[in-house]
């Protein structure tokens, strides 16, 4: 019976002296009580941290062992031993006539926002995977954005990996780019599985320290940019630090920053197989989730990977058998870093209005490079635009995807993967900066998709639009799943987004299947960029329909979806270890026993 002040009869106290522990039930609360050293105390009976019964654990000099993982928690206040593990909930007792009494809704320490905000510290600080699990699933079941979680652990990714922005961080990025797109479950998957990458890219990492601003704000754009760019240029990370913090803090607006991380992300080709720039452009996506006053830190943290970057001019296949940089070098203005022959081709296009020739896809995907190079010189000099041009390559570029061939090296799936995720960064980077710097990472751009014609040979067919079989689209996206439970299904996946266009399918479904196709896997991280850079290939498409009056829309706007399907579905299935452990985490949140 309950009493006037919340306490509620549980046992009496001679059975519970005689026997040491006893199992109740106090208004539906599993409470485990333990007499122990001449005290009464009560605790929550679930392990907090997999479930198991705490009253079959054992209890000594004043602490209690869970006997399945040996857990460890101070008696008395719920406090665990043992980061991996949670603080198990204790409970007030009193003693009236011989019987015990228990409050089974204590007010709690914290309330829950602040109790997982906590545990995400920790599950972070530690690398535990469970423990960022039940953090995140805890966070937005309390309803909070899930924009705090995620400056939360963009905070600690710059502040304790010294090397800077990784793929840590750019998962965090994609998962916070496609969270919009998911079903409320896989964006609890999404947000676990952006923490947990930055959690695993900084364990045993050493910490990051940062270079101040220089202490004046008297400096001008242009001096400021020559400055970085120069430290870049000679990899000097301390001198390209202190300009780029002091841009952020003398005030520079977003385009500035922007046109300053992009100049130096472009003066060498295809930085590091275009990680570079699209590590940059994913910061600069972070920074519009979590807020500006992150800027600093974050961009500070693209440094490094600046510095340390493999230049593709230095690379032989970028010079034989074909000098493809000296083709750059002479549109650029003699050099790869220069921008004077740019300028001068759109200044000869300054007020005009380009539209793609009808066989300008054909051109990119071509053999010949001097053939594109000549394209976007003269697209360049009829007025096309950074952002026209990127769209173009991209599409080029998720073109490679869509008709790899199965017949190469698996490895070489990364190889189209690079270049696409690459172009799409850079269309991202045009969106911000209108700075002719960007020209230069169209034209690189064309070069990789150049690189890769041979990973075409043959090309995979691409379903082309108007082949209505009819069926029930969601039974297509059912089908689709199915696929990626089994290996090698790649063309059959590709086929199956191109029935569900022609079905008349809605696009968003289409996108939440492949989502929670890509988050019940362990997929690696070029796995979760590749799906999240087809989604905004996908929505640029549906944002700017036009594309000129030689564009094919429709095959267009399925290329992206069917090239990343494909890719899907020749990476998967995996062992899904990390669906395992979200299932656990969300099981517990329901009080749910795992060791049944």
């Amino acid at each position: 019976m309950a009493t006037a002040d919340d306490f509620h009869e549980a046992v009496p106290l001679a059975d519970l002296e005689e026997s040491g522990r006893k199992l109740t039930s106090v208004d539906g609360v599993p409470i485990a009580l333990f007499h122990h050293e001449g005290e009464v105390r009560a605790v929550n009976n679930c392990c907090p941290h997999m479930g198991f019964p705490l009253v079959e654990g054992t209890v000594d000099d004043g602490i209690l062992t869970c006997h399945w993982h040996h857990a460890r928690f101070e008696l008395s206040c719920g406090d665990t031993f043992d980061p991996w593990a949670d603080d198990v909930q204790t409970y007030p007792v009193e003693v009236r006539d011989g019987t015990v009494y228990v409050n089974p809704n204590p007010v709690r320490e914290l309330p829950p926002e602040e109790h997982w905000t906590d545990r995400l510290e920790t599950g972070l600080e530690e690398n535990l995977r469970l423990v960022v699990a039940k953090s995140t699933i805890g966070l937005l079941d309390a309803g909070v954005d899930y924009r705090e979680p995620a400056a939360r652990t963009l905070e600690f990714g710059t502040q304790y990996r010294d090397a800077g922005w990784g793929r840590g961080l750019t998962v965090l990025g994609c998962m916070a780019n496609v969270i919009d797109d998911l079903e409320e479950r896989d964006r609890k998957r999404a947000l676990y599985t952006g923490v947990r990458y930055v959690a695993n890219d900084c364990a045993g990492e050493t910490p990051n320290f940062d270079q101040p601003s220089l202490s004046t704000d008297d400096v001008g754009f242009d001096r400021l940019k020559t400055w970085f760019r120069d430290c870049v240029e000679l990899r000097d990370a301390d001198g390209a630090e202190r300009c780029l913090r002091t841009a952020v803090e003398s005030g520079r607006s977003e385009a500035e920053l922007a046109e300053l991380v992009f100049s130096a992300a472009t003066d060498h080709p295809y930085l590091s197989t275009g990680h570079v720039l699209d590590f940059a452009n994913t910061a600069f996506e972070t920074l519009d989730h979590v807020g500006a006053e992150h800027t600093a830190d974050a961009l500070a943290s693209l440094v490094e990977p600046l510095v340390t970057a493999d230049r593709s001019d230095e690379q032989s296949a970028w010079r034989q058998p074909v000098d493809l940089v000296a083709l750059l070098e002479d549109v650029y203005g003699g050099d790869v870093t220069e921008t004077s022959g740019l300028e001068e081709l759109a200044n000869e296009g300054d007020g005009e209005s380009w539209s793609p020739p009808a066989d300008f896809q054909a051109t990119l995907l071509g053999d010949d490079p001097e053939a594109i190079v000549d394209a976007l010189a003269d697209a360049v000099r009829a007025g096309a635009t950074t952002e026209e041009l990127a769209a173009a390559v991209a599409h080029a570029a998720a073109t490679r995807v869509a008709q790899f061939g199965t017949g190469n090296e698996f490895g070489d799936w990364d190889t189209v993967h690079h270049t696409f995720t690459y172009a799409n960064a850079v269309q991202g980077a045009t969106r911000r900066t209108d700075a002719i710097e960007l020209y230069r990472a169209v034209f690189d751009a064309a070069i990789s998709v150049y690189l890769d014609r041979f990973l075409n040979t043959p090309p995979a067919r691409v379903p082309e639009p108007g082949e209505d079989t009819g069926r029930d689209p969601d039974t297509i996206r059912e089908e689709l799943l199915e696929t990626f439970d089994t290996d090698g299904e790649v063309n059959r996946a590709g086929r199956l987004v191109g029935e569900f266009f022609d079905c008349g399918g809605d696009p968003a479904a289409l996108k939440r299947t492949l989502g929670h196709g890509l988050l019940r896997e362990d997929a690696d991280f070029h796995t979760l960029q590749n799906v999240e850079a087809a989604f905004r290939r996908f929505d640029l498409v549906e944002e700017r329909p036009d594309g000129g009056e030689n564009v094919d829309l429709e095959r267009r706007r399925r290329i992206p979806l069917i090239g990343t399907a494909r890719y899907m579905a020749a990476h998967f299935p995996t062992r899904r270890e990390a669906e395992q452990t979200f299932s656990i985490a969300t099981r517990l949140g329901r009080g749910e026993r795992i060791h049944e």
